[in-house]
């Protein structure tokens, strides 16, 4: 990045640094020998989160909470958010005000991501279904919505209006009865969370709203106070301190996920736009300091030219510090021998976002196995899913998506199993039980089923 570029080390494929050219992205040159999954992953970088110190600091706030209740809230908002609401829950008036004072093109664009959001999430629930399993026994499964939930929104440096979306529409497709919604209070804002966010829960008919943020939000929706009754599931991404939060107090509530800094993956060969790929590696460092962003690739020439890019578009990009931090912090190339090698090293890694700018994108992408979302070919970019494209964007992140999915109705509801049985179905499967109860030492079973047959 010329004379404003910032130096660092390029690594090889055996982890070991050479000083080179100043550039934006290190490079791990992976041809010829790919590592272990494993490995890869511990090549690769991210962002270090360490959720179990963040532990001892929001303990005693999530006490003070369950100890105190509202009052706990709102010391927590004064000493955090540098702000103390004049209530924790915000006022009918103040929803309807957002509204009325929303930008006509947010609003018809919210309403756009709501329908589209609306669509995809309702194809998601599920009708019972009902096993026969032998004659006379049947297994009815049936998947019932939680009563209550809280769904977080952060705050910080950008508001989250489709953050609200992602959240709620899900659980209100889902049949939840009870919704409440909680964003830091913002002092520009007279300690109320940022307008947007409150115009768009009103949109969506969420009338319960509170000015709360960080780990005392998730202590007031697990442990409930005098203004908000506890809910049964926490849902939304948050800093560390809302990732700590929901761990201490999973068990009391369920909890979607424990959401870290934000990332992207981009596999991309020699047909894709270096501009293009530039621009969604960008895209992805605005969110965050300590988004993570990485191209694997099997050509040096696309590599370099993405780094001509990056030089061009940071230097007149808006959040150009945070892009800057974000890149050259835990931003990476891989060099493989092909794509399907690329292919290895992005299940690997298991990005949140996955791009894949490839020839033949498609088939590419339904070979994909670990990715949060994945997003097939050149018009399908990563903002895509962040706002319109209907599926939801609240992503598990931290190479969590090896075993876990995005926010979706599921989420929100159990499944429960309805069994029936008639005598004589019982008792043909009666000696099957005292079989299984007696190598068990578990005779009382037995007797539950021997005492219906006598």
């Amino acid at each position: 990045m010329g004379a404003e570029g910032v130096g660092i080390r390029e690594i090889d494929g055996s982890g070991v640094g050479t000083d080179t050219l100043i550039v934006v992205l290190r490079t791990l040159d992976l041809r010829g020998s790919l590592p272990s999954p494993p490995r890869v992953r511990g090549l690769l970088p991210r962002a270090a989160l360490d959720v179990d110190a963040a532990l001892e600091t929001v303990r005693p706030v999530c006490d003070d909470v369950r100890d105190r209740g509202d009052a706990a809230v709102l010391d927590a908002g004064e000493r955090f958010d540098g702000v103390r609401p004049a209530s924790v829950r915000v006022a009918a008036d103040a929803l309807a005000a957002a509204l009325d004072g929303l930008d006509p093109r947010v609003r018809d664009a919210l309403e756009e991501v709501i329908r589209r959001t609306r669509l995809v999430h309702r194809a998601q629930r599920r009708e019972p279904v009902t096993i026969d399993v032998a004659p006379g026994t049947r297994v009815t499964e049936r998947w019932i919505p939680v009563q209550r939930v809280g769904l977080y929104v952060p705050g910080g440096r950008v508001a989250y209006p489709s953050s609200v979306v992602m959240n709620v529409v899900p659980a209100q497709e889902a049949g939840v009865g009870s919704l409440a919604l909680a964003s830091p209070p913002q002092a520009e804002f007279g300690g109320l969370p940022h307008p947007v966010v409150l115009a768009a829960a009103a949109l969506l008919g969420v009338d319960e709203v509170y000015a709360a943020g960080g780990a005392q939000a998730i202590a007031m929706f697990a442990h409930g106070t005098s203004s908000c009754p506890a809910v049964d599931v926490v849902t939304g991404p948050g800093n560390i301190y809302v990732t700590a939060a929901k761990r201490l107090l999973r068990g009391l509530v369920g909890v979607d996920a424990e959401a870290g800094p934000t990332e992207v993956a981009i596999l991309a060969d020699d047909t894709a736009d270096p501009a293009h790929v530039a621009a969604d590696l960008i895209a992805q460092a605005e969110h965050d300091p300590m988004a993570a962003c990485l191209l694997v690739t099997p050509s040096r020439d696309l590599l370099d030219a993405v780094e001509t890019e990056l030089d061009k578009q940071v230097a007149v990009t808006r959040h150009q510090e945070r892009v800057r931090t974000a890149l050259t912090g835990q931003g990476a190339a891989v060099l493989v021998d092909d794509v399907d090698e690329g292919l290895a090293v992005v299940d690997a890694w298991a990005a949140e976002h996955l791009e894949i700018q490839t020839a033949d994108a498609a088939a590419v992408a339904g070979r994909v196995r670990n990715a949060g979302a994945v997003f097939v070919g050149v018009w399908a970019p990563v903002s895509l899913g962040d706002y319109l494209a209907g599926s939801n964007h609240v992503l598990p992140t931290g190479g969590t998506a090896r075993h876990s999915g995005g926010l979706s109705v599921s989420a929100f509801q159990r499944q429960v199993h309805v069994v029936e049985c008639d005598r004589d179905a019982l008792a043909e499967v009666a000696p099957r039980i005292a079989a299984l109860g007696g190598a068990e030492d578990l005779i009382a079973h037995v007797d539950a089923v021997e005492v219906r047959l006598r």
